[in-house]
């Protein structure tokens, strides 16, 4: 009988979560960790990716992570789940989670396995979608957008180097049946990861998926946030919170906040399996470090629906970095850029766009018609070249930074430059660039088909 058996076999009555990681792969705090594992904890679970670092690591296969601090994170929660005899559970693999992660990941968990002498079963579930799975659900006009407008055609799935779809509870529930004592998921909710095991065990769901919600990032619901491991203790009416970090603090009111985290409605939360309501919910302090959560409740989906998540390659891209502390540049700098682009394109012939960045006037958020605009004391400039090939990028940038530095306007006063850089070569090639080409949900009724799970013993 292997570690999940063990586990649901004993059914407890209060299950004690221990998230380690909020993103595997940056660096556990392990004095935390150890916090955590003197607990003991029921099971360990770390969430291991995302969307946030963009499509670029969905659409070329990579991870997001160093690959030597992502195995010696793993190796750390391998070894912690190995010594308690406790699951370990980790979602969205290698940061994106299709397939080169999903192997790359199980391939470091073999290689420490086999320079620990550790034996175990370990369970995998893949997360990678078929394109043409997903044209069919866009045929049936079943294929909705997140969050906004992203117009979709077949020939943008099919340009798809990966496609995901982010699985819920119901593929952890069917891995448990190999009896693993490790399960390592594709693209996954972040929830899934901690609320499969307390669902099986028969705990309140409403209360699980708060929990499973709170604890997937770890201490940053608490004062001051941060990435220490977190540990939450589930109980038949709702759970307590504690960072494994002294110097943090969950309090009601870090706790409450962080349950509206990346969410657009701030009391209910869609998920593959339900919808979560903490409307009702209520934070109580049990002392100065811990918080108690309870009333959030939940309801069952009709249908089952996935999100997909699909990366298309768009060019190769180059990066030109410069400032400027000139007032007289910064005051006709937009005005500059303009003219700048048209003279590159006039030089530099060929298929690309030109987005330059204005840190210090508009380089993160755009001003409003009514907004006056001020004069900074200095202007970061970054311009992005995406061509149909890295030599065009480059090329482009080059030539952008030539008369960028060295184009004259009324009352300029020094000829030597209008630009500095912070080093040289100015110009960063920066390899393929990709968009996100899905970003969509749609039914999954197939679910079970979609996220084939397979185990082997190491």
């Amino acid at each position: 009988m292997n570690a999940v058996r063990k586990l649901l076999a004993r059914r407890p009555s209060a299950l004690r979560i221990l998230s380690a990681s909020g993103q595997l792969g940056y660096g556990i705090p392990e004095q935390a960790l150890q916090a955590g594992l003197a607990r003991r904890p029921d099971f360990i679970g770390c969430d291991m990716g995302s969307v946030d670092p963009g499509p670029a690591y969905l659409g070329s296969g990579a991870m997001a992570t160093s690959p030597a601090v992502t195995r010696k994170d793993l190796a750390l929660v391998l070894k912690a789940a190995r010594s308690l005899d406790v699951p370990l559970i980790l979602g969205t693999a290698g940061t994106s989670g299709a397939a080169p992660h999903l192997d790359a990941t199980l391939e470091m968990i073999r290689a420490i396995a086999r320079e620990e002498g550790m034996h175990f079963r370990m369970a995998s579930i893949r997360a990678d979608i078929p394109a043409a799975r997903v044209a069919k659900a866009l045929e049936a006009s079943e294929l909705t957008a997140l969050g906004g407008s992203l117009p979709v055609t077949r020939a943008d799935i099919e340009s798809c180097t990966h496609i995901v779809g982010q699985m819920g509870i119901a593929p952890f529930q069917r891995a448990f049946e190999l009896d693993p004592d490790v399960i390592i998921a594709g693209r996954a909710c972040d929830t899934a990861i901690f609320a499969a095991i307390p669902q099986a065990l028969g705990f309140d769901m409403g209360s699980v998926m708060h929990m499973a919600k709170i604890v997937e990032c770890t201490s940053i619901c608490c004062e001051p946030g941060g990435r220490d491991a977190m540990l939450a203790t589930l109980d038949a009416e709702g759970f307590d919170l504690e960072s494994m970090n002294p110097e943090r603090r969950a309090t009601p009111l870090s706790v409450a906040a962080h349950s509206l985290y990346e969410q657009a409605d701030p009391l209910t939360f869609t998920e593959p399996d339900g919808t979560l309501n903490v409307g009702d919910a209520k934070y109580t302090a049990l002392d100065e470090r811990r918080t108690r959560v309870t009333g959030a409740t939940w309801q069952e989906a009709a249908r089952c629906t996935i999100k997909v998540e699909g990366s298309a390659p768009v060019g190769h891209r180059a990066v030109l970095v410069a400032a400027t502390v000139d007032p007289k540049v910064i005051a006709r700098l937009r005005t500059l850029m303009v003219d700048v682009e048209k003279t590159t394109r006039g030089l530099v012939s060929g298929n690309y766009q030109i987005h330059p960045r204005l840190y210090g006037l508009d380089g993160v958020v755009a001003l409003g018609r009514d907004e006056p605009a001020t004069q900074p004391r200095e202007v970061g400039i970054v311009v992005e070249v995406i061509a149909d090939s890295a030599a065009l990028a480059m090329a482009a940038a080059k030539t952008f930074k030539q008369f960028l530095l060295h184009s004259g306007f009324p009352g300029r006063l020094s000829t030597g430059g209008n630009i500095a850089f912070p080093f040289t070569p100015p110009e960063l090639a920066a390899g393929a660039a990709y968009r996100y080409a899905l970003y969509h949900v749609m039914p999954a009724d197939d679910a079970a088909d979609l996220f084939p799970v397979s185990v082997e013993d190491i």
